[in-house]
């Protein structure tokens, strides 16, 4: 076989892989979590902040906050991540919803939203993450307990910023109290604590 046919078929390999169907699923769930980045975190909008983070953002160093922690004190790291990048995951589909807004009819749009985004991936893994979204949401399980946590701590750590920034403490006031009701375990009560700037 010459240079240039070993190229070519290389190449013709490269094409076929490039529309296999599976990658093309792939692409198209990619796509549609790709709307996080796009969709603002509705209670910094709904007390006036100005350019507030998305729901990309929120996740983004939730990951972070949950492998830290999972990594301290021997949780399953793997699983912690999962459910950070899971967790808000309906959300690229029906917007950010605030606990007030919730109702049984958002909650069935959210659990149809997550099984809608999660059909483009292969059956094993969607079958896999849907189960870590479910832990998630149940509160159950040591490890979605930490998430949950977590996620409220990092809302204060976000709110604690946006009043640097010259947001009036009054407006944030119940962002901070979710997040102290939220926060059980002493480790992370004293982590809160520490993003609070309170002794």
């Amino acid at each position: 076989m010459s240079s240039a046919t070993y190229e070519l078929t290389k190449e013709s390999d490269s094409l076929l892989k490039l529309t296999d169907p599976r990658f093309q699923n792939v692409i198209k769930f990619l796509e549609i979590t790709g709307n996080l980045k796009r969709t603002p975190r509705t209670g910094w909008v709904d007390i006036g902040v100005h350019q507030p983070e998305s729901v990309a953002d929120h996740t983004f160093r939730t990951a972070f906050l949950c492998m830290i922690y999972a990594d301290m004190h021997a949780l399953d790291t793997l699983k912690l991540l999962r459910m950070a990048l899971i967790h808000d995951l309906p959300e690229a589909v029906i917007g950010d919803l605030m606990h007030s807004q919730k109702t049984a009819k958002t909650k069935q749009k959210e659990q149809n939203a997550i099984q809608s985004i999660l059909d483009f991936l292969p059956e094993t893994h969607r079958e896999n993450y849907l189960a870590v979204w479910n832990e998630y949401k149940e509160g159950k399980t040591k490890e979605a307990k930490a998430v949950r946590q977590l996620d409220k701590i990092e809302m204060a750590l976000q709110a604690k910023e946006y009043e640097k920034m010259g947001t009036p403490n009054k407006s944030l006031e119940r962002f901070i109290n979710s997040a102290k009701d939220a926060t059980a375990w002493p480790d992370l009560k004293q982590l809160l604590c520490c993003v609070l700037e309170e002794n």
